[in-house]
């Protein structure tokens, strides 16, 4: 991509839109990976109830012994980054350059995306694969139903109602409004607007993200932060002034960050698509 050299007009760069996390507080960090890169996570069952028995030795039943299962976590995503501003470029563009403002652009547009993009696949395809899916198209007339459906689910699932969110599509946000059935209007508290919430449908946060976040053909995925263990083992970023064979700024940065589904947690999480 060519450069473009300021001719004294303005040193204010014209910023792209941007989005903080949306899916921070979809997530747990439960657990800790400093100095490790695998967590094992065990989870213990129960046992069956017995009718109890006024003869006999084992009056309240053949004793179970307590079994468990485990789950390893390895953090697998190592990503990084490297960038370069020529001094040429620096003093020709009236520091529109600059380093420091590169670098949260950078975390901004690319990076904090990239994050919320792999979480939302990763819950979508674990509930997949857990069958806590409908597959039909979507209409105003029908938006409401289909949303009750994963509802439906997640309550059966005996999730918690607190806590509960769903990321919507803006066609099936638009969709939804539109839905006769349900006067959305009414629950559309303002209050969360920094974290991407726009309100509330029976008690479920409600975030629309844009259509790339989510994988094809998704209306909306419906978690709760139990479900999901987020994990950023590593994030360092650092600027070098003059380094090495470069007459100007390196900035570098690298991320290990990772999202894992809870095999104990797994129903707390439906999607619906549209095919």
């Amino acid at each position: 991509m060519a450069i473009n050299y300021a001719s004294k007009y303005s040193s204010k760069v014209a910023e792209r839109f941007k989005l903080k996390s949306l899916t921070e507080g979809a997530i747990n960090r439960d657990y800790e990976w400093s100095g490790v890169s695998t967590v094992t996570v065990y989870s213990v069952p129960t046992v069956g109830m017995n009718n109890y028995s006024l003869s006999g030795l084992a009056r309240y039943g053949t004793p179970a012994e307590l079994q468990n299962t485990k789950q390893d976590l390895t953090v697998s995503k190592d990503r990084s980054f490297a960038i370069t501003i020529d001094r040429k470029s620096l003093d020709d563009t009236q520091g529109a350059m600059e380093a420091g403002k590169a670098l949260a652009r950078q975390i901004d547009e690319v990076i904090i995306p990239e994050v919320d993009i792999y979480r939302l696949v990763a819950m979508s395809t674990a509930a997949i694969a857990n069958s806590a899916t409908a597959a039909a198209a979507v209409t105003k007339d029908n938006a409401y139903i289909k949303f009750l459906a994963g509802t439906e689910w997640l309550g059966e699932k005996k999730v918690p109602m607190n806590g509960r969110k769903a990321f919507v599509s803006y066609a099936f946000y638009s969709l939804i409004r539109q839905d006769p059935s349900f006067m959305l209007a009414s629950e559309m508290a303002k209050e969360e607007l920094e974290t991407g919430v726009v309100g509330k449908i029976d008690g479920v946060k409600i975030i629309p993200v844009p259509s790339a976040y989510l994988p094809a053909n998704t209306a909306f995925l419906m978690c709760h932060p139990s479900a999901t263990v987020g994990v950023t083992k590593l994030e360092d970023y650092k600027t070098h002034d003059n380094p090495p064979g470069i007459n100007g700024i390196l900035i570098e940065g690298r991320i290990r960050y990772d999202a894992f589904v809870l095999d104990a947690k797994k129903d707390a999480l439906y999607v619906h698509t549209t095919v």
